[in-house]
């Protein structure tokens, strides 16, 4: 039996840029508010952070500001994944030695490799780390996705404790659990999945909604964990047309807009992302009023 690096909410929190470099002021000034507000542990570099946008330097010296200001107060989770193993190993490496207490790993995206390879570059990166691992499932982004098997197998392995899971395959989960019991966790890595995701036992959210209304995902979250799914309902469904308006165009173009909207002055992504169509904008700005997050 594994233990949860966490439960409840995560923010996959967002990079804030100023003058083409990171932010490290506001990056702080982020993670204070997160933890606040009650979330559960910070997700730093993963697709929100925009760690393909951003060189090894930065992505190890974001990791390591990240765990020095957080200061054991909450987990921290590094998000280290690469379509190239070696860089994914750097990465992995560096942030354990920076005092991450988890990793989070994206399937291989661009090059595309088979479920046999998947297993050889988790399993290959798993022997050369000492923290526990969570894998990362987002089909859209990396054109492939993580079989039942392949998740049965990389559970055998004692630093594998689960995986974040934006598929929206629940079969695909439910065989999984229904296979591995409490040798590997999942998490949502839909805002829009959470309470149902946690309904059949995932134990929280790794949440792009959480940068914007921290205490709301982290109520939510609460809410499943005690078993009152129908309380956890009620605030997903409160906030839905807002978690929809949040992936109007890539992440994490909007909920940089949002942040924005709402004074918090993170910046705008760095290119090939930018900054929202004005069409879009109003919409997301829309969604927003209507949450009561702006007048």
């Amino acid at each position: 039996m594994k233990t949860p690096i966490f439960t409840g909410s995560s923010v996959a929190i967002v990079t804030p840029f100023k003058d083409g470099k990171v932010d490290y002021k506001k990056l702080g000034e982020l993670i204070d508010i997160q933890i606040s507000a009650g979330t559960s542990a910070i997700t730093i570099n993963g697709t929100t952070g925009e760690c393909s946008t951003m060189t090894l330097e930065e992505s190890t010296a974001t990791i390591d500001f990240c765990v020095k200001h957080v200061n054991s107060r909450v987990k921290v989770i590094a998000g280290t994944g690469s379509n190239d193993t070696q860089s994914a190993l750097f990465l992995s490496q560096a942030a354990e030695k920076s005092g991450a207490d988890a990793l989070m790993m994206v399937s291989p995206y661009y090059n595309r490799t088979s479920q046999r390879g998947l297993i050889k570059h988790f399993t290959f990166l798993a022997d050369r780390v000492h923290i526990p691992i969570i894998l990362y499932n987002v089909p859209p982004r990396t054109g492939m996705t993580f079989t039942a098997d392949t998740y049965i197998e990389l559970s055998k392995h004692p630093r594998i404790i689960g995986a974040k899971e934006a598929s929206g395959d629940f079969s695909l989960i439910a065989l999984t659990m229904a296979s591995c019991g409490d040798n590997f966790y999942f998490w949502s890595g839909n805002d829009e999945d959470v309470v149902p995701m946690m309904s059949l036992g995932a134990k929280g959210v790794i949440s792009v909604l959480a940068n914007i209304i921290p205490a709301e995902v982290a109520k939510m979250t609460k809410y499943c964990l005690e078993g009152d799914f129908k309380r956890g309902a009620e605030v997903q469904l409160k906030y839905f047309d807002l978690i929809k308006k949040l992936f109007i165009e890539n992440s994490p173009m909007p909920v940089k807009a949002a942040l924005n909207l709402m004074g918090m002055d993170v910046g705008e992504p760095r290119l090939p992302l930018c900054d929202l169509e004005p069409l879009n904008q109003e919409k997301l700005k829309k969604a927003m009023q209507n949450a009561g997050l702006l007048n």
